[in-house]
């Protein structure tokens, strides 16, 4: 049998074993937590923005992907049809929510490099930092260049096509 002073260092010399991983997971918590943060500022920071190719759209989006700003150039409305102008429109929109979804991307992936502190493996029913950690959005492609069917219009009847163009008038 183990003499009682015996006992006594090994269970203080294992308390002091145990203080010390719990030091370090705490000072690993902190320093992720940190690390969350300022992930976080950097990810809210974040606009990006783009120009369609012939110039005439300018589009601003924020962090999320919402639109913050959209701007013609002077003479769009005379160099374009209103369907065309709504195309590149769009399309420069989602030029500028992929670029933004890009640095978000990078943002989150450097929040997540590093030797994970994972206390679920230590206590049950703690959730880990892994999970904590919001998935990268996905980045949006631009719409095929195919103009989108011709919307009727007030003028067309029902047989599709001109009045003036059926047979019998």
């Amino acid at each position: 049998m183990t003499a009682p002073g015996g006992r006594r260092a090994e269970l203080e010399a294992r308390n002091a074993a145990m203080r010390e991983q719990v030091d370090s997971l705490m000072s690993e918590l902190h320093r992720k937590t940190a690390e969350m943060r300022e992930a976080q500022a950097k990810a809210l920071a974040i606009t990006a923005s783009a120009t369609s190719q012939d110039g005439s759209v300018t589009a601003r989006v924020d962090s999320s992907g919402a639109l913050t700003s959209l701007e013609f150039s002077p003479n769009a409305f005379e160099r374009s049809t209103p369907d065309k102008l709504a195309r590149v429109a769009t399309e420069t929109v989602i030029a500028a929510v992929a670029k933004s979804r890009t640095e978000l991307n990078e943002v989150l992936a450097t929040a997540q490099e590093g030797p994970s502190l994972d206390l679920s493996e230590m206590l049950p029913g703690v959730p880990s930092l892994a999970d904590l950690i919001p998935p990268a959005p996905p980045v949006p492609t631009p719409p095929s260049s195919t103009p989108p069917p011709r919307r009727r219009s007030a003028d067309d009847d029902d047989e599709g096509g001109s009045v003036m163009e059926r047979s019998g008038w």
